[in-house]
């Protein structure tokens, strides 16, 4: 997946970021809830994370409602629930010359820059 960014429209920071960063032009949008993720991309997606749980919203309202702080996760229940649910792939989930950028953090937005940059 080269240069693409996953995220979800209702989603305000997913917005601001593609806007501030112009991820409008040369990139390949696309909308999580419209246009749901594969298991082929979530399994690439993990490639280049190194896990799951790295791809996965704790922030999510569907996490506190399936009680999954108390449960054990597994990696592939991460999987499952990332494929089930779209609110659990943590956002944006940005691709850049075979780079991964996930979520929002200050940190993971200034690597994203530096990338871009270049």
């Amino acid at each position: 997946m080269q240069n693409t960014v996953f995220y979800l429209k209702t989603c305000d920071t997913c917005k601001r970021i593609m806007n501030d960063l112009d991820l409008h032009s040369g990139f390949e949008l696309r909308e999580i809830k419209s246009n749901q993720i594969t298991s082929s991309e979530l399994d690439e997606m993990k490639e280049l994370a190194g896990s799951y749980e790295a791809l996965f919203s704790k922030r999510s309202r569907q996490y506190k409602a399936k009680g999954l702080k108390d449960k054990d996760v597994s990696e592939s229940d991460y999987r499952s629930f990332i494929l089930e649910e779209y609110t659990f792939l943590k956002r944006p989930v940005i691709f850049l010359n075979n780079q991964i950028f996930i979520g929002n953090s200050k940190k993971v937005m200034e690597q994203l820059r530096v990338a871009l940059s270049k």
